[in-house]
């Protein structure tokens, strides 16, 4: 039998989320954001974190819907896109094609998150034509006892009238003096019990959450992702998910909205001193290669060379012709003479060498548990 479904308030929900717990989590979120925004912008190429950064967001997102692959499967794929991949590779490279897409919209439509965007998207990621669901929702169960928990709006033209809603709280400033971080905590509960898609809403619905901070100029870019503190965290975030639909009484609903924000709010705040450092390692290996490619190899060094290495943990030649606009052979020799300086390290695919900047991709693995 399905449980009733939750009724979705309209946003911002009608509870007091100015308490002293909520502001003490905001303090702490905004200025580990700060700290980021500020360090992310002395990287000399925006595109290198933009392209490296989403990467390993699409790896951590996908692994929460136990789509997994490892670091050098992924890198691997992202090399060679022609090649044989596995299934959980060319989830992850959809996903991180889909985050691209966000971001290249936002930026086309000066600040609009609209529901086309996050459809198109959802297509994106799945290889699909069609937009929000006119089909029922899936129930979702616990997963230890099987009970159906949650049940989302199940008639198309509810879904389209809550997105509707949604859209206009997530563009309207003016809407609600609710602090940004709060926001989008509301948002993304909101559109995970919205459930607007027949697939794919918890990885659409964490992309929603770096667009929204980039939307807000928390962040100037998409530096940002929370899917490897939900994985970290997955028993609490789907807990205090569910606390908040099934609380009974206005006591009890603001206790759980208060909890859900001060999960998500520090989740900022966590995410934002790991990418942080993440944004500081690379900076420091990028000065550090800088000064020995100078040092060691005058005539070679470029901006352009350097910015490739860290672009592309995984490069190849053609990559270097991209970027440096020289022959293939002029390309190949600077691959090679970076090789035996051991900058990095040469490996062979079929006919084709790639090259792997291995203190870049160890730097990953660090930050991702080894895997």
């Amino acid at each position: 039998m399905l449980k009733a479904t939750y009724h979705l308030p309209d946003l911002p929900p009608p509870v007091d989320l100015d308490t002293v717990r909520v502001w003490k989590a905001l303090a702490a979120a905004n200025r580990a954001l700060a700290e980021l925004k500020g360090r992310a912008a002395t990287i000399p190429n925006q595109g290198i974190l933009i392209d490296t950064l989403a990467l390993q967001e699409a790896k951590a997102s996908s692994e929460i819907e136990n789509i997994v692959t490892t670091q050098d499967e992924l890198f691997q794929a992202d090399l060679f896109p022609e090649g044989p991949q596995s299934a959980a590779a060319k989830e992850v490279a959809l996903y991180r094609n889909a985050l691209r897409l966000g971001h290249r919209q936002l930026a086309e439509t000066q600040g609009i998150i609209s529901n086309n965007t996050l459809i198109e998207m959802f297509r994106l990621l799945k290889g699909r034509e069609d937009g929000f669901r006119d089909t029922p929702g899936t129930a979702l169960k616990n997963d230890r006892t099987g009970e159906i928990v949650y049940v989302p709006p199940q008639d198309g033209a509810a879904v389209r009238a809550h997105m509707g809603a949604l859209e206009r709280f997530i563009n309207d400033d003016a809407a609600s003096p609710l602090d940004p971080l709060i926001k989008m905590a509301l948002i993304h509960h909101q559109f995970e019990s919205i459930h607007p898609f027949s697939d794919g809403n918890g990885r659409i619905g964490r992309i929603l959450n770096v667009l929204y901070l980039t939307r807000t100029g928390l962040l100037d870019i998409p530096v940002l992702y929370l899917s490897r503190h939900i994985t970290q965290t997955k028993a609490d975030y789907y807990r205090l998910l569910q606390a908040v639909r099934d609380a009974e009484g206005p006591e009890a609903a603001a206790r759980a909205w208060e909890n859900w924000v001060i999960y998500m709010v520090q989740a900022v705040a966590s995410t934002a001193t790991t990418t942080l450092s993440l944004v500081e390692g690379i900076r420091f290996q990028m000065a550090s290669v800088k000064q020995r490619m100078r040092a060691e190899m005058p005539k070679l060094y470029s901006q352009d060379l350097l910015n490739n290495l860290f672009r592309h943990p995984y490069t190849r030649i053609d990559y270097v012709v991209q970027d440096l606009k020289v022959t293939r052979q002029t390309a190949a020799r600077h691959l090679d003479t970076l090789a035996e300086h051991g900058f990095v390290a040469k490996h062979q695919a079929g006919r084709s060498n790639y090259y792997i900047n291995q203190e870049l991709v160890r730097l990953f693995l660090d930050v991702s548990g080894g895997q």
